[in-house]
């Protein structure tokens, strides 16, 4: 363990670790059951094309979910702008700019006009009480984004979409697992968008999902995600290829067996960082309602610059030259990143949370690979540098290291 400033890597002192502990690494689950199966894809020779393995995956989604339909995709970016046009949106759609850039671009892709609503300080979520101040006559839907594995305030959404006749759609990409007020994420709204890509806490390598209880929705997405044929020869309407494949699908029952599992592993790390952490003024670890139950799949800091002496940013590169590859999410918010921030509304963003909470949080390593050991390595590494931020800062800190990307992808979620 590290006991004076002068032991930090980036002031000088040896990395704490001599591998990248990286946010976001892949669960894999039990990989005789995965090779076992990947051996009965190449047995048969059907790779994809909505394979018993697809369509076993589609089911077992459902059943957990309780939701009548599962349209699997080959990710969730594709599977949310299939769901913008078989819902048939048009216009704008109100969204929390806290999110990961493809909520933002999956709308812009498909012609609709996102437009930013500010976050709740406490849960980082889109704010209910600043929605209706947004909608204007060419509003057309709500996209609550559930983050972190915290599921945004569905109630309160959809009682405002239900005044406003908007449709209401959530981007559930980060709550597989999670639930709110004891039901499972995925059966509210018009229909949820779930990501299985490698850094989420079920993965199908790459892989997404429209999840429904609307039996035209789903019928519709079916046929958009395959060119849009009804039948082996008949194209009935336009669509794209957004196919899930078999080996995606093998890999996603193998993860899915191993869900709970998972969510334990994750639940136990973010209460020893919340316990090594509790007694540092400058360091807020994100609290969840003890009333539902979570996927725990981040671990949230958030830095108080005043009380700690230094930045974020300035934590973001000590950490880093530790070879602990914590990340910045979802800095600096949608609003900030093109085409959005060269076509800001009149006025601009007036988005001062999302501003704040962009400039303060970092997510942690955490999962099953991650030992107790390593979060204690972790944990006193912060307190070091926080307790010493004016002492670190002033001696100036570096940028990140060059192999600060993970190998599965540059971003929490990709989806």
């Amino acid at each position: 363990m590290k006991s004076r400033i002068d032991d930090l890597a980036i002031l000088g002192g040896p990395p704490a670790f001599s591998e990248p502990l990286h946010t976001g690494r892949p669960n894999i689950g039990n990989r005789q059951r995965l090779d076992e199966r990947f051996q009965r894809i190449l047995d048969s020779a059907r790779l994809t094309n909505g394979g018993p393995f697809v369509q076993e995956f589609e089911t077992l989604i459902r059943t957990r979910l309780g939701v009548k339909h599962c349209v699997a995709t080959c990710n969730a970016t594709l599977a949310l702008e299939i769901l913008a046009k078989a819902t048939g949106l048009a216009g704008e759609v109100l969204l929390p700019s806290f999110t990961f850039v493809a909520s933002a671009h999956a709308l812009n892709w498909v012609g609709l006009s996102p437009v930013f609503v500010d976050i709740d300080a406490d849960s980082y979520t889109i704010d209910p009480r600043l929605i209706e101040r947004r909608i204007r006559p060419n509003t057309s839907a709500i996209l609550g984004v559930d983050l972190w594995g915290r599921p945004c305030d569905r109630e309160a959404l959809e009682g405002i979409a239900a005044r406003h006749g908007l449709t209401l759609l959530f981007d559930a990409s980060q709550a597989m697992g999670s639930f709110y007020h004891d039901q499972p994420i995925g059966g509210r709204g018009v229909a949820e968008v779930l990501s299985f890509h490698a850094t989420k806490v079920l993965n199908s390598f790459e892989g997404g999902a429209i999840v429904t209880n609307d039996d035209r929705l789903a019928e519709s997405a079916c046929r958009m995600r395959n060119f849009g044929f009804t039948d082996y020869e008949l194209v009935s309407s336009p669509g794209t290829n957004a196919k899930m494949s078999e080996v995606a699908a093998a890999m996603g029952i193998t993860s899915l067996e191993s869900l709970d599992d998972f969510i334990v592993a994750n639940r136990d790390r973010y209460d020893l960082y919340r316990q090594e952490l509790q007694d540092l003024p400058a360091v807020k670890v994100s609290v969840y309602d003890a009333r539902d139950k979570y996927n725990y799949q981040y671990v949230v800091l958030e830095l108080d610059e005043a009380t700690a002496g230094m930045r974020r940013d300035d934590l973001h590169g000590v950490l880093h030259a530790e070879n602990v590859l914590a990340r910045r999410y979802f800095y600096p918010g949608c609003h900030r990143m093109e085409p959005y921030r060269a076509t800001p509304p009149a006025g601009g963003w007036d988005l001062p949370v999302t501003e704040r909470i962009a400039s303060r949080v970092l997510c942690l390593p955490t999962g099953p690979s991650l030992s107790h050991v390593d979060v204690r390595q972790i944990c006193q590494i912060i307190r070091l540098a926080v307790t010493n931020g004016h002492a670190v800062r002033s001696r100036g800190v570096g940028q990140p290291p060059e192999n600060a990307k993970p190998l599965w992808g540059a971003e929490i979620r990709s989806t």
